[in-house]
């Protein structure tokens, strides 16, 4: 096996370095590329149900609510179980 000489350490670092920028490059202009397609991404929401409630609370409440108790009354089958069935013995 030949020793390296300062000259190729030289070659190698340097070969090295340029491809480690290229790579760094190229990956920064595939970021921007993603994130010049996807904007929507980088907008703040709301991540939980009381951040949601807490921002939809600071809005302007609408005429007529959304769901109205007086509209539409409904009964789940919690509130109200099917009586059971006689079973054929």
């Amino acid at each position: 096996m030949r020793r390296m000489t300062e000259v190729d350490r030289t070659r190698l670092r340097e070969s090295l370095t340029g491809n480690l920028l290229l790579l760094l490059f190229g990956c920064g202009v595939l970021a921007f590329l993603v994130a010049a397609d996807r904007v929507n991404w980088f907008s703040i929401r709301p991540a939980t149900g009381t951040s949601i409630a807490m921002a939809r609370s600071t809005e302007k409440p609408t005429e007529k609510p959304a769901h109205s108790f007086q509209e539409k009354r409904t009964t789940t089958l919690a509130q109200h179980p099917r009586p059971e069935t006689a079973l054929h013995q």
